[in-house]
């Protein structure tokens, strides 16, 4: 069974418009006229360069604290001069990344999250920020470990209309950060849901929760929007990145904002994709060096049909069929999306163990477990939390 919303299949693929200035065929830019407006990223590596960029803008829609970068709207002939100055390190097309799956979801006790949790390991202590459509603020299983969050993009609104044409739900946005689509409070209840005798528990419930809206209602966010909230998690301090989103080709002021991220000690997990039963297809930011990438598997511990491939997969964990939280109850979905938190709440849980973001991610991937697939397809193994904590996992 797919989900659907208005005939449109719950299910969403890798999707992804931008690219840089020099391949252009694929955003609109190439058939736009010299004098049309664009929305570009712009790196620069001067202070030339970036009073050239605040100088040449029509408008600025973006300056990042920490990264060398802005988002700006100008002239298309505009963009193209900025591109070729040397104190311009990129000039790209804003283009969009999209929330990741939503098909139809079981993984806690699989990967023996249940294990730890009986050993009184639950993860308080740790921060972890969900980069996404945002969280339901008051959903009794997420409520009492629901720290702070920020949005990037406005709740209630989206798409191409300005309204929610395909997936927005009726979730009051009472804070900012309010999740308008389902998904980020999908992943935020796998992660961290709350061991209280209802509902779901996730894999490290007592962690802080940080929601940090980066998708609108239908799911979609520009690089500029995600880069930001990257960057906001960095300055935050926060512990990790959950990033249940993606695109077929990268963005150098998303790169910028992971990389800066990485640099101040952020584990940044990341959903590998769902282009399928391909050879070599795992979606930025996930196949990014300095992400842990997530493949996903099914009860059979086989690899999803859905999940992406390739040499950058550095672990599976479960994704199909994950019962979790929405902002109207619950739900059943699919996707390397839901595979994502599973290893965000465990690195998490590791964190709150005294581990450094580097020593956890080490941990979490020496003690996966060898479920028999092909290196691009499992990476290092299946995700074992009770082995990562040092508890015997026997139980699968």
């Amino acid at each position: 069974m797919v989900r659907k919303a208005n005939g449109v299949s719950r299910r969403n693929v890798l999707k992804l418009t931008g690219g840089s200035l020099a391949a252009a065929g694929a955003t609109g830019l190439a058939s736009a006229a010299p004098t049309d407006k664009v929305e570009v990223n712009v790196g620069f590596n001067s202070e030339r360069g970036r009073a050239l960029a605040r100088n040449s803008a029509d408008e600025i829609v973006r300056e990042f604290n920490s990264i060398e970068a802005m988002t700006i709207r100008v002239p298309k002939q505009a963009a193209t001069a900025l591109e070729t100055n040397p104190n311009v390190r990129y000039v790209e097309a804003n283009g969009t990344m999209e929330a990741l799956a939503e098909t139809l979801p079981w993984g806690v006790d699989r990967v023996d999250a249940e294990v730890a949790h009986s050993n009184g390991d639950l993860g308080s202590g740790a921060d972890v920020a969900i980069i996404d459509t945002g969280i339901d603020d008051d959903h009794p299983d997420l409520q009492d470990h629901l720290g702070s969050g920020e949005a990037f993009v406005s709740c209630g609104s989206g798409g191409l209309t300005g309204s929610c044409t395909f997936y927005g739900n009726s979730n009051s946005c009472n804070v900012s950060w309010s999740d308008d689509n389902d998904h980020g409070t999908h992943c935020a209840g796998i992660a961290a849901g709350d061991d209280n005798t209802e509902g779901v528990v996730g894999v490290a419930p007592d962690v802080t929760l940080h929601a940090v809206k980066v998708l609108d209602c239908d799911g979609s966010g520009s690089f500029s929007d995600i880069a930001a909230g990257v960057e906001y998690v960095a300055d935050q301090g926060w512990d990790v990145a959950s990033m249940s989103l993606g695109g077929s080709s990268g963005s150098s002021a998303l790169r910028d904002a992971i990389q800066y991220a990485y640099d101040n000690g952020v584990s940044i997990v990341a959903a590998a994709g769902n282009d399928g039963q391909c050879t070599d297809c795992v979606g930025y930011p996930a196949a990014y060096p300095e992400t842990i990438a997530v493949a996903s598997s099914n009860d059979s511990d086989g690899q999803s049909s859905f999940s992406s491939q390739g040499p950058e997969v550095d672990i599976i964990a479960p994704g199909t069929d994950i019962y979790s939280t929405v902002p109207s109850g619950y739900d059943t979905f699919s996707g390397t999306s839901m595979a994502c938190p599973h290893v965000a709440g465990a690195v998490g849980q590791l964190i709150a163990q005294g581990y450094s973001a580097r020593d956890a991610e080490s941990q979490i991937l020496s003690t996966a477990e060898d479920i028999g697939l092909p290196e691009n397809e499992q990476g290092q193994g299946l995700l074992d939390v009770a082995a990562a904590l040092g508890y015997d996992s026997s139980d699968n």
